[in-house]
């Protein structure tokens, strides 16, 4: 899943990919949302609320959300950048930093959420930002080695690219294109992925509380420990990749349609 690059990459690699961490996304929004009255996993409707702050002047709540809105930028950011600057021999190492970030993320919230949490508006604040970072590190990772076929945090642009393929595939000459048929089943897998997760996290929120996050750090745990298990104990080479021919915005097809 995390070993391979842009258009090295196969349907079964995005697939998994985009499911497992589609699952994780679910989970810590539904959980954001539970605990914190907030969304965690989009900057959509926090574009609304900022505007709708600055409407009415209160200008220290525009900077908390503007905060918000610039930690998932800064996330998705970094994590690009990590993986686009990092050692070309090492590919595996510059995909696994962004998670390893977002694990410490997860387990921070998930700390300092039951032991110390005391449900004030500043803490509250604090950790939904904490937890934007670190859907903007998932989002920015996966998108970036996928060569943008993979966007997970979020459903909104997934929704309308998924009703546009099913509707290509009402058409008999699409039907019998292997990529058409393959993005409708990564699309839909990464929506039932996410809903899920959000299922999980709603179902037993209630009883675990803040050690939901702890599950869902030990998750990504796994998809590490799963892709390292890959490379190391089955002797797996790694392709390496070549930024210049992979990376092209303006003529990827994938690009174009995510």
């Amino acid at each position: 899943m995390l070993r391979k690059y842009s258009n090295s990459r196969s349907f079964l690699d995005n697939f998994k990919l985009g499911t497992l961490t589609a699952f994780t996304a679910g989970m810590v929004n539904v959980s954001a949302l539970v605990l914190f009255f907030s969304f965690a996993s989009n900057v959509t409707g926090h574009y609304a609320i900022l505007a709708e702050e600055i409407a009415n002047g209160k200008w220290f709540q525009v900077l908390v959300v503007f905060s918000w809105i610039f930690l998932f930028f800064f996330g998705s950011f970094i994590a690009n950048s990590i993986v686009i600057n990092g050692n070309k021999k090492r590919v595996f190492l510059n995909h696994a930093i962004p998670i390893i970030l977002e694990i410490m993320c997860f387990l921070a919230v998930g700390v300092y959420g039951h032991y110390f949490y005391s449900e004030t508006l500043m803490e509250t604040e604090f950790l939904v930002a904490i937890l934007l970072f670190s859907m903007g590190l998932q989002n920015g990772l996966t998108a970036s080695i996928s060569n943008f076929v993979i966007k997970t945090t979020h459903l909104t642009g997934l929704t309308t690219d998924l009703a546009i393929h099913l509707s290509l595939l009402t058409k008999a000459e699409y039907r019998n294109k292997p990529e058409v048929v393959q993005k409708f089943k990564l699309l839909l897998g990464i929506a039932v992925a996410y809903t899920s997760g959000g299922i999980l996290a709603g179902s037993i929120i209630n009883y675990y509380e803040f050690k939901v996050f702890f599950y869902v750090a030990f998750f990504m745990i796994f998809i590490l420990l799963y892709d390292y298990s890959k490379i190391y104990l089955t002797g797996k080479t790694i392709p390496r990749r070549n930024n210049k021919k992979e990376i092209q915005y303006s003529k990827d097809k994938s690009f174009q349609e995510g």
